[in-house]
Formats: structure tokens, sequence, C-alpha cells
């Protein structure tokens, strides 16, 4: 998963369940991360209510971007994979390592430099 500025990440399985992570963070570029224990969330959720319809709102969005991704993987090309994650965060395109490019993409490095070329050659 990438996250883009402003954006909440978190492993939610493990934080809801209140286990040891199973996955971690990595910043790129320096960054403020805030942690919140579940105890200090529910404390939160009854003093301002309000909080709740937000992390409710967060959670859906965010399982609505791991469903169409999870979709995508399904149902398109790696190329057309590719093109959608350019489009739709090319700030992350241009500062992250292609192995994490063609992890997220679900498909290996040396493939996704295949997938590039083409391009490249489509332009020329």
């Amino acid at each position: 998963m990438f996250a883009v500025k402003d954006w909440w990440v978190t492993d939610m399985y493990c934080f809801i369940n209140t286990l040891p992570a199973m996955l971690t963070i990595e910043a790129i570029e320096e960054s403020t991360v805030y942690q919140l224990k579940k105890n200090d969330l529910e404390k939160l959720y009854q003093t301002v209510p309000q909080f709740e319809r937000f992390f409710r709102i967060l959670m859906q969005n965010a399982y609505i971007r791991e469903q169409l991704r999870v979709v995508q993987n399904l149902s398109m090309t790696a190329e057309e994979r590719y093109d959608i994650f350019v489009k739709k965060y090319p700030e992350v395109a241009n500062k992250v390592k292609q192995k994490q490019i063609a992890s997220y993409l679900g498909i290996t490095a040396e493939f996704l430099s295949m997938i590039k070329r083409k391009k490249l050659e489509t332009l020329n």
C-alpha cells in the first residue's frame, strides 16, 4: 500500500484485534507520524462522537480502495494496472523504487521494466 499526504494507514486487522502488527510502515520522505492506541481511540469516540463518524468514513474509503485494487488485480492486465497507478499516484510513481511499484501491482520488477520499455517504444 502507498499512502499520500494526509492519509491514515495502519495494519487494521491487528489494530482491531490488538495483535502485534504483521505489516510495517516505511516513510520515503520526511513525515509526521501519529500513534493512536485502540483504547485511546475508543475513548475518543466516547468523548467526541463526531470522531466515530470521521473514522467510519475513513474506513469505508479504505475498504473501497482495497476492494477496487482486488478487482483490478483480477480483471485487468498488468499494463492497465500500471497505467491506473501512474495516473492515480503520479508523485508516488516518481519517488519509490520500481520493485515497490511492481510488488503493489502483483508483478515482478523485471516484468514492470518490460511494460515501461514497451510504453517508451510506443511513444517513439
